[in-house]
């Protein structure tokens, strides 16, 4: 099966008509899966035997018309919890731990009959922006294996990018699904903070963090988010508003005429000449069909990135106070006593960004630090939230780049945190404020031919304008339907 070739409505209605099987589709996804791997190292485990099972399960009892993703095989990043099948954060933390319950996101898809392939690859708990902070190996960008598939969720982004699955779970935190998006050519959604459950996700900034999904194109994203949206009591973050049918919406008659976009001077801050052309010409067809292009301002984006990495190191370091070696994952061998249990364990167990953040946060938050640093950062939060709620008192979408660039190569900035934590510039400023969010590809480098992503940001609870906007934009255009060649440079 050419994921490429489908989406998922027509694979849903391939395998209600039998024209497939479950079993069929997954031994193929399977094979496809193999066959890249080698190469492009997205999956740190894959679930192949009880995927075989859970399929030939549903090809027994049938799939109904209502049933969307029965049967249909998608993957999960590897800090979504899923019972029974490791789950590591990409650390060596939790090389060994197996969960007892899933994740709400997963309890929802079990129940909608998916089959999960695997788990994905990311940065060690989430906290990077080129899947190389992984502690067991670097994923590889499809379109050049040379370069980076883009980070935390860099995994889910190649795994979609290289055609495995229709549909991969990311996690967004700063901009780790739409980065990816962007580096890959995929389409990748963060929907507004507490539309979707983070019960049952490994924790990096509790008030930051967001499950979405990464996907070869827009109604299949719209589709995806709506099946793990929703209120969920074991989560008290998340919102009790109606998940709309977003994909309904989506159709021949979906325009962006008088559509008011905003686009702010200081999303050109920075950025490389290449991008700068693509997002150029991306603007210029969006007025072309109809819609309103204005230059506004967001004047606090550039101190965006320091308050983040204050804000969400602060919160990182009191969420892995918990892998202390005692009660669960990685614990330090021949230690002397109790706190040799920890220092050890700790030292040994997290990577060096991990370890990094961890201070960062704890200094942040200590005595007479607390004010200078954590309070000031999170009065700067507040005024970014405010600058996006005054553009979007005149506007319906704030559109520019995802990224300053497209995806670097394999060990460019690895050793330079600070150049690494600024490729964020665009999107932490988004999950500062809590607004959905979507990246699409826009284009390609005319410099090297790898992807650029279209960033298209909306208000609070407001996806309906984002789908609608990126639908119209990948409809017609073609860069969605461009393949990565697996091998080395295109």
């Amino acid at each position: 099966m050419d994921f490429y070739q489908t989406s998922l409505s027509q694979l849903h209605d391939d395998l209600v008509n039998k024209k497939i099987s479950a079993t069929e589709l997954t031994k193929e996804t399977f094979d496809h899966i193999k066959g890249n791997e080698d190469q492009v190292k997205a999956f740190i485990s894959l679930n192949e035997d009880q995927a075989l099972k859970r399929a030939a399960e549903i090809d027994a009892k049938g799939i109904s018309d209502d049933q969307l993703t029965a049967g249909v095989p998608l993957a999960v990043k590897d800090n979504i919890l899923t019972k029974g099948l490791t789950t590591t954060a990409a650390s060596k933390m939790l090389e060994n731990f197996s969960p007892v319950y899933d994740a709400t996101v997963v309890e929802k898809l079990n129940a909608a009959d998916y089959i999960n392939v695997g788990k994905t690859n990311l940065d060690e708990f989430a906290m990077g922006s080129s899947t190389e902070n992984s502690a067991f190996f670097t994923t590889h960008n499809p379109w050049d294996l040379t370069r980076v598939p883009g980070g935390s969720s860099g995994g889910s982004a190649a795994a979609v990018a290289a055609g495995d699955v229709l549909g991969a779970l990311g996690t967004d935190t700063g901009g780790s699904i739409r980065m990816p998006a962007s580096f890959n050519g995929v389409v990748g959604m963060k929907p507004t903070y507490g539309r979707v459950s983070r019960w049952g996700i490994i924790a990096f900034g509790s008030s930051f963090d967001q499950v979405g999904w990464l996907t070869q194109n827009v109604k299949d994203n719209a589709l995806l988010t709506a099946l793990i949206s929703g209120n969920d009591d074991r989560d008290m973050t998340s919102s009790l508003k109606e998940v709309p049918d977003w994909a309904a919406q989506l159709n021949e008659n979906t325009n962006v005429k008088g559509l008011r976009i905003a686009v702010p001077k200081e999303y050109f801050d920075g950025l490389d000449e290449d991008v700068q052309e693509v997002i150029k010409a991306t603007l210029d067809h969006l007025e072309s069909l109809g819609a309103i292009v204005d230059e506004v301002s967001l004047p606090h984006t550039k101190y965006g990135v320091p308050a983040y990495y204050i804000l969400a190191s602060s919160e990182a370091s009191s969420n892995l106070q918990r892998y202390d070696g005692i009660r669960y994952g990685f614990r330090a061998a021949d230690v002397k006593n109790l706190e040799d249990v920890y220092v050890r364990s700790r030292s040994e167990g997290f990577g060096e960004e991990v370890k990094r953040r961890i201070m960062l946060g704890t200094f942040s938050l200590s005595a007479g630090f607390y004010d200078a640093y954590f309070n000031k950062a999170a009065k700067v939060r507040r005024l970014i939230a405010q600058d996006f709620e005054d553009v979007f008192k005149d506007h319906d979408v704030i559109v520019g780049a995802t990224g300053a660039s497209t995806a670097f190569k394999i060990g460019a900035e690895i050793d330079d945190p600070q150049t690494m934590y600024m490729n964020d510039v665009l999107t932490v400023p988004v999950n500062m404020a809590g607004l959905p969010a979507m990246s699409i590809p826009a284009g390609f480098s005319a410099k090297n031919g790898m992807p650029v992503g279209l960033q298209i940001i909306g208000k609070a609870f407001d996806e309906q304008t984002v789908y609608n906007t990126g639908y119209v934009f990948e409809q017609t255009t073609d860069f969605h339907k461009k393949t990565p060649k697996l091998g080395g440079q295109n």
